[in-house]
């Protein structure tokens, strides 16, 4: 109860008694109700029992029995209990402690020891086996002089089963252990909690760990009514209470599921269990809305603020973030692919089998997070590790993403990465999703489509999706969107060579947003593509000189195109502000900058850099324009005043033989071959 009084503020206002996602301890068994049938059952199995399994789903509350509802039972005068341990073994050594664990140390075993004696240091436990620790503890003796069981839990006991193959010796050797502790130590009880698919890994140590007297005991989820008193039981220490019928709202209401199949039909089954993990997540999040004020919660406030769906699209969110930071992707993938896999076409659970490396296409250890999270439950059909949704309620939440503005920004997100199939399931998720008055949002989807068809070659497709973009932003009078879509359009026709018709859409572009710097850039790039150099500096002119920070792309174009003009000074004043990943053609700009102004040994030493990233000398021509050809000329030009005519006539060779050398650069090209002739 002292965790209780603590809770108390100076105004009589208590912290939440809900502890959400994470395990209750042993601290808060005041607050911990709903389970006092299974918590004696499994008190009193335990202490009659040389082997107990306790087992069920990922976040039925097993850890949260044990330490709340089991140990405060035990009377500590009839039982020696020790603390309950985890045997998860550490990777890697401890800051300051040397190497972990310790050379010819069991490093599972290790684990238990430092559990079960917590102030002992791990170096006076690192090289005894299990039965040696339990034989230096002092016998305790009840008041009759028997001596009491010694009553030890081991949390999470699957990982004793499960993990890295080259750890398998070390958890093998520990079980050996345990049974033969259990086999020297008549009084040593033994309780495994563990997932249930890991049940049957169980079976063939069972007899041995049990020494002759084992027993199971499977915790399910919450009954409705169990449910009902996990949810009043804690507010008895608060000034807070629910009035007639408002807890029971909440319950019914975490009870009823709703399928939606993919023709947008709607289901609604009322099913008979509570998920734990689901009940703490729904209440603490009603805590902490409800304003200020109120202490006698009534029907209608749980109406209004308890917002389960609202509730549990949050702990998806966070849940799935969490994920998706930790393994590099976005939040939408991880949705589409749980929306995509372990939901069926009429709403329902699905299930998928892990495979070798991946799960539908996903690591397998991003599914294993999942399930730490308690969005996915897995378990073992013949010999094959399986998951599902952890409940019917999840369904929903997935489906209902954040918003579709949440998708798009994803799929951006992917589409600068690179990752085109990501922004494409990303986007046709949010225009999928979204409600008839968002045509904005379609509108998005498809410049982004477009987009990714563009970098997959798919050019018609892309076209026709630029234009209906573009049309649909017009419409709504988005015009800064009209002219990125423009933009797009006119950069993937550069792409293809068409340089007049890429300047005339780039135009256009610049007409719905004339102060966009990136049309500006891509125009001035198109215009010195098609041969317009003067008209290509007076549109980056305008670029860089309205931007207080002047874009290093506009820089470097203009710094080339003023070599390539022969105003070497000018063109080193831009080429000196972009200095880091100078791309081949820029390289070889600053080398033919340096050898019009006389600094032969420095423009020597870029030419080469710049041939060398290019691809050098008497590498395959590549089929599309990247700046590989310009460079070429320029490091030909630069040897040319070097002196070197021989090198200078093989790269302008080289460059005239290599796309996307535009026609004023092609005639310099020729001229330089006449003079060496």
């Amino acid at each position: 109860m002292s965790t209780v009084r603590t809770m108390m503020t100076p105004r009589g206002r208590t912290g939440c008694p809900y502890v959400g996602l994470r395990p209750f301890t042993g601290e808060e068994h005041g607050l911990f109700f709903g389970r006092d049938r299974e918590a004696r059952d499994v008190a009193v199995i335990w202490q009659a029992t040389g082997l107990t399994v306790l087992f069920g789903a990922s976040g039925v509350g097993k850890t949260s029995l044990l330490h709340a509802g089991v140990v405060p039972r035990i009377d500590p005068a009839r039982a020696d209990v020790l603390p309950i341990a985890r045997p998860a073994p550490r990777p890697s050594g401890r800051p300051g402690a040397g190497p972990y664990p310790p050379p010819g140390v069991n490093r599972y075993v290790l684990e238990l020891l430092s559990a079960w004696a917590p102030d002992q240091p791990p170096a006076t436990l690192a090289h005894l086996t299990i039965s040696e620790f339990l034989a230096r503890r002092p016998v305790r003796y009840d008041r009759y002089g028997d001596p009491v069981p010694v009553l030890a839990a081991i949390d999470q006991a699957e990982e004793l089963f499960s993990g890295p193959v080259q750890w398998k010796a070390e958890r093998t050797a520990c079980l050996e252990q345990l049974a033969q502790a259990a086999c020297e130590h008549d009084g040593l009880h033994l309780l495994l909690s563990l997932r249930e698919e890991y049940l049957a890994a169980v079976l063939p140590y069972e007899r041995p760990l049990g020494h002759g007297s084992r027993a199971r005991f499977h915790l399910l989820p919450f009954t409705p009514e169990a449910a009902l008193e996990a949810v009043i039981g804690p507010l008895r220490h608060t000034d807070r209470s629910f009035g007639p019928g408002a807890a029971e709202v909440l319950v019914d209401d975490l009870r009823t599921v709703t399928f939606v199949n993919d023709e947008g039909r709607r289901t609604r089954l009322v099913v008979d269990e509570v998920e734990p993990v689901q009940l703490q997540v729904v209440c603490s999040a009603l805590w902490e809305s409800l304003p200020p004020e109120v202490t006698r919660i009534t029907a209608e406030h749980v109406r209004a603020y308890a917002d389960v769906d609202r509730f549990l699209v949050g702990f998806c969110r966070r849940a799935l973030q969490e994920v998706a930071d930790a393994h590099g992707i976005t939040v939408g993938e991880l949705r589409h692919w749980l929306s995509s896999n372990f939901i069926t076409e009429h709403g329902t659970r699905s299930v998928v089998n892990e495979g070798l490396q991946e799960t539908a296409g996903m690591p397998n250890a991003i599914a294993r997070a999942l399930e730490d999270r308690h969005m996915l439950r897995a378990e073992y059909r013949i010999n094959s590790r399986w998951y599902e949704l952890q409940h019917d309620r999840l369904i929903s939440a997935i489906r209902r993403p954040e918003s579709p503005a949440a998708d798009l920004e994803q799929a951006r997100k992917a589409l600068a990465e690179g990752r085109w199939e990501a922004a494409r399931e990303l986007a046709e998720e949010a225009a999928r999703v979204a409600e008839i008055e968002d045509t904005w949002v379609r509108a998005e989807a498809q410049a982004i489509l477009g987009e990714v068809d563009a970098a997959s070659g798919d050019v018609a497709s892309a076209h026709r999706r630029f234009e209906e973009a573009a049309e649909t932003f017009a419409l709504l009078q988005q015009f800064g969107k009209v002219a990125g879509v423009l933009a797009a359009q006119g950069r993937l026709r550069l792409a293809q060579g068409e340089y007049a018709t890429a300047v005339e859409t780039l135009k256009t572009a610049l007409t719905w947003a004339p102060g966009d710097v990136s049309v500006q850039l891509a125009l001035g790039q198109a215009l010195w593509l098609s041969g317009q150099p003067h008209a290509a500096l007076a549109c980056l002119n305008g670029t860089v000189e309205r931007a207080d920070r002047p874009p290093a792309d506009a820089l470097a174009l203009r710094g080339e195109i003023l070599a390539d003009l022969g105003r070497a000074r000018d063109a080193l004043r831009d080429l000196a502000r972009v200095r880091s990943h100078l791309r081949p053609a820029t390289l070889a700009a600053r080398a033919l900058a340096f050898a019009l102004t006389g600094r032969h040994d420095v423009a020597e030493q870029d030419a080469l850099d710049a041939v060398d990233t290019a691809g050098g000398l008497g590498s395959e021509p590549q089929n599309v324009p990247d700046g590989r050809a310009p460079a070429l000329l320029r490091a030909a030009r630069t040897h040319e005043l070097l002196g070197d005519l021989v090198r200078a006539a093989m790269l302008a060779k080289q460059a005239l033989e290599t796309p996307g050398l535009p026609p004023h650069l092609r005639r310099q090209a020729d001229e330089l071959l006449a003079r060496i002739a």
